[in-house]
């Protein structure tokens, strides 16, 4: 098996011979260019995983050829080859992105390690970069629980794939967070991300936005205009909110998913995109079928790899890790000096049942941190905001899906201590007698309890 294939570009065959013949030796793959022309219409029918090119030829020269290729977008690596050699051509090609600069006459050793070189730095790049996708893709994808590990595995197999991704989840939970992600680690992260909420868009427009219109289309299309999908062409569409798009313009999606082309409102040309699409939504997709809301053929389309994101309460081991997280963002987007979160504020913050998932816990965070003076936030800085007071409130209060009796009434018994003992200022004899318990049963209540004096 050859090592890797390498194209020499010198205008004397006598170069061409005796290099190409002492690459083949060490079984690589070689083709022979008696010009830089030749060697950039070669290069653009083979990939080369190396080019050896001469400075000194007729009608184009090696710098300018390696010119060409930078500014077409090749990185191929180049190592450049002269007779004539001098410190600023050295210089123009290093700057240029050459691996080497030789000079003639070459020793096979001096190229052969030279070769080697430009290929394992080369090697190494492209797996840091594959790395670097892999995992920067889900860096937003905060948490140590069980459920985001298994959703960023679906993430990374998702994103190694080109069909469609069908993204279920409560509201708050992250869903563009996921679709970012998948994006950012698939072979189209250098292409357009566009996204589109199909509930935000009024119904008479949403076809315009996905597919452009031309001009005079409709009152007020005093111009064309491409669609979210011509503009994420080589690249991916999220569609957000898909279960609230108009039953019409679901058969129109359909077709494009399917066909692959489109027409723009107002046109009679068909315009081929090359689109990869990802869709979320909040809504229990199945249902909206039953009841004709929704078309089943084009959930079966999106639905190719369908994933779910878990609610907040589904992982409340990662509120600890995700509110410090949100605590330093919050700081710096603010203005404000580094804050922290008590031991009594962060119990009160794991014991909230979060309706809102993570988004509402983000929110919390950063209103704890605007509307706190001092630099550490307080359990009674988290409970003034807190939607649980008087042991209800809109998230639910103390009940969390799933907890055992005996827990939920445990939060509750600690919550009121700890409010007496604020409203006592931490006086444990005047607590004691106002919730009528002895002294010695009110210590161990709060040992028991984990309650602390602030």
């Amino acid at each position: 098996m050859s090592k890797a294939s390498v194209l020499i570009v010198d205008d004397e065959k006598n170069i061409l011979s005796t290099l190409s013949r002492a690459l083949r030796i060490e079984d690589y793959e070689v083709d022979v260019a008696g010009s830089a022309l030749i060697a950039l219409e070669k290069q653009g029918t083979k990939a080369y995983d190396l080019i050896l090119v001469d400075v000194m030829m007729p009608e184009m020269d090696g710098i300018t050829m390696l010119r060409k290729l930078r500014e077409g977008g090749n990185d191929v690596p180049v190592i450049v080859m002269s007779g004539h050699g001098t410190i600023d051509t050295a210089i123009e090609a290093t700057r240029l992105g050459a691996r080497d600069f030789i000079e003639k006459p070459i020793a096979s050793e001096r190229l052969l390690l030279s070769l080697e070189h430009a290929l394992s730095l080369t090697r190494l790049e492209r797996e840091n970069e594959e790395l670097r996708k892999a995992t920067g893709a889900t860096d937003d994808l905060l948490g140590d629980s069980g459920p985001m590990r298994q959703l960023r595995q679906q993430v990374a197999m998702a994103a190694n794939a080109n069909a469609p991704v069908l993204i279920a989840g409560e509201r708050g939970t992250g869903k563009e967070l996921v679709a970012r992600a998948i994006h950012l680690g698939s072979k189209r992260a250098e292409g357009t991300y566009e996204k589109l909420n199909c509930a935000a868009v009024p119904a008479e427009l949403i076809e315009s936005e996905l597919f452009g219109h031309e001009a005079g289309a409709f009152t007020g299309a005093t111009k064309q205009r491409k669609g979210k999908f011509e503009r994420a062409s080589g690249g991916t569409l999220f569609l957000d909110e898909v279960g609230d798009m108009p039953s019409n313009m679901q058969a129109k999606l359909l077709r494009v998913l399917q066909e692959g082309e489109l027409e723009r409102v107002g046109g009679s040309g068909v315009i081929d995109v090359d689109v990869r699409v990802v869709a979320a939504t909040n809504k229990p997709l199945k249902k909206e079928i039953e009841e004709n809301r929704f078309r089943a053929d084009l959930y079966d389309r999106l639905n190719v790899l369908p994933l779910r994101v878990p609610p907040l309460r589904e992982r409340s081991e990662d509120i600890a890790l995700l509110a410090a997280a949100f605590l330093r963002q919050a700081c710096a987007n603010n203005d404000r000096r580094g804050k922290s979160l008590s031991e009594g504020a962060m119990n009160l913050l794991l014991r909230y049942d979060y309706p809102g998932n993570v988004r509402e816990l983000r929110n919390l965070v950063e209103r704890l941190v605007i509307l706190t003076p001092d630099d550490q936030i307080t359990e009674s800085d988290a409970r003034a905001l807190l939607p649980i007071a008087g042991g209800g409130g809109g998230g639910g209060g103390y009940y969390r899906p799933g907890a055992a009796l005996r827990d939920m009434m445990d939060d509750v018994e600690r919550d009121l201590i700890t409010r007496a003992l604020e409203h006592h200022q931490g006086h444990i004899t005047n607590t004691a007698q106002d919730l009528q318990l002895e002294r010695s049963h009110l210590y161990k209540k709060m040992k028991s309890l984990g309650v602390k004096r602030e």
